[in-house]
């Protein structure tokens, strides 16, 4: 049997398996609860796999091998080593995050601070969620391409149209199963991909060594700046990224919250810099590609078919977890926060119904906006930035503080969000990632106005927490 035919017969094999988790987890649904939160059933390790294997995404591993292939070497693996320690600093607040007994992210923005936050951030979380999810689905087309050849437009449509059908299927508990399957393929498929490339090469790591510039394996190529801000970006996008935080909600309890953060944030150390290196033999190997495709051409040209099939439904498995998850996300922001609460306030619906024909129509966004953009890191990097830059102040302090004041919230959101996004249409000026200038803009403005109303004897904003459970 050739090589290709193999790899395609893994390839639909998995798919296919994926499908079917689908099937089986439409089953376990009987309310939208169990629809966009698992019933908040899950435990450590589904929780922290499929936290793994929502943020091991496209920009983990398709972007990550193409940053190393091109500008930033080896210390690429700094991107998802970043990741891991913006997981462990969620974990600081995650049994706070899931006290709330919240749905969505928006919800707890417009418990303390009023309608106008919640607008806001609804909004911005929609959004963002769609940029997200149009990433992944370029992340997947690559390898599509690569493969099969097939024209890119088709191949970012096939892979849209199969990630927002098992999500459609299943919710939540499509997207916790699937995801635990894909996590462990994911490590075993990366795993075993560098010592079979290795062992094809005519001496092995010294070939890569021979054949790549010298400054490729810097460790800190890309800057101690830049490192500083992914974690500070990852952690203020996990904790307000509703396709993160919608899997601690869902957890069994605040302890579960935690352990299952703890464990995702070392699974994240132990991959973070295998991309990495396959995006260094790639360049040694194939000098002359586009780097989005490093990751495929190497598996598809280098490795034996059924460790190249492996890697490839890792790399795909990875990209459609992130991508089901921020679909979910971007239906339970807008059934809960947008439909009931402004677009069709005091109107009986059907949420689950509803939420199936959300993830229909926001998946149908990300593909175009997917066919239009065809980026994955600066998608990925705009989407963060929107979503996180703003309200992020607003809601580590409404989970923590008490004596948080309404109008603080409202403030350092919109002037945060303007920030941030005027920061980036700047260009990032002297390195400073905008999302840290627009978040810097948000703590500021939060901690000014909260003083102020306080010197003004405003009360402060209602509790994040269940009127049983305060902390």
């Amino acid at each position: 049997m050739e090589r290709e035919a193999v790899i395609y017969i893994i390839i639909i094999v998995y798919m296919l398996v994926m499908v079917g988790i689908g099937f089986y987890a439409r089953t376990r649904i009987t309310n939208a609860q169990d629809y966009h939160l698992a019933g908040r059933r899950l435990g450590p390790i589904m929780l922290a796999g499929t936290l793994a294997a929502t943020e091991i995404g496209g920009g983990s591993s398709v972007g990550v091998a193409a940053k190393a292939y091109g500008a930033w070497g080896l210390s690429a693996g700094w991107y998802v080593v970043a990741t891991g320690l913006g997981i462990f600093l969620v974990s600081f607040i995650a049994p706070f995050m899931r006290r709330t007994m919240a749905t969505t992210v928006p919800e707890i923005i417009g418990r303390r601070y009023g309608s106008a936050s919640y607008l806001i951030t609804s909004v911005v979380s929609l959004l963002s969620l769609v940029a997200l999810a149009a990433a992944q689905i370029t992340a997947t087309a690559t390898i599509v391409h690569v493969l099969t050849g097939i024209d890119t437009h088709y191949a970012v449509i096939s892979s849209g149209v199969i990630v927002v059908f098992y999500t459609w299927l299943g919710g939540m508990w499509s997207v916790t199963l699937t995801d635990f399957v894909q996590f462990f393929l994911i490590i075993f498929g990366f795993a075993v991909a560098v010592p079979v490339a290795l062992s094809s090469l005519d001496g092995g790591w010294q070939y890569v060594v021979n054949h790549v510039p010298e400054e490729k394996f810097d460790f800190t190529l890309l800057g101690w700046k830049t490192i500083f801000g992914l974690v500070l970006m990852y952690f203020m996008t996990f904790s307000t990224g509703q396709e993160a935080v919608q899997r601690y909600y869902s957890a069994r309890n605040e302890k579960v919250a935690v352990v299952g953060s703890l464990l995702c944030s070392l699974f994240m150390a132990l991959y973070a810099f295998i991309p990495a290196v396959l995006g260094l033999i790639a360049l040694a190997v194939f000098p002359d590609i586009e780097a989005n495709n490093a990751l495929a051409t190497l598996s598809v040209s280098l490795l034996p078919p059924l460790i190249s099939g492996l890697l490839l439904s890792a790399v795909i498995s990875a990209t459609l977890s992130s991508a089901s998850g921020d679909l979910l996300g971007a239906a339970s922001i807008y059934t809960h926060d947008l439909h009931e609460k402004y677009l069709f306030s005091g109107r009986p619906v059907n949420n689950l119904a509803l939420s199936r024909i959300v993830v229909l129509i926001v998946g149908g966004c990300a593909i175009l906006l997917s066919l239009w953009s065809g980026e994955i890191i600066s998608l990925l990097m705009f989407a963060f930035t929107l979503r996180a830059s703003g309200p992020f102040a607003a809601w580590v302090f409404g989970l923590l503080w008490e004596k948080a004041t309404p109008h603080a919230g409202f403030w350092s959101i919109l002037l945060g969000s303007l920030a941030g996004l005027g920061w980036q249409l700047a260009g990032e000026p002297w390195d400073v990632m905008a999302i840290v200038a627009g978040a810097l803009v948000s703590v500021v403005t939060f901690l000014l106005v909260a003083w102020v109303e306080k010197q003004l004897g405003v009360a402060p904003a209602p509790s994040a927490y269940p009127p049983e459970d305060n902390p």
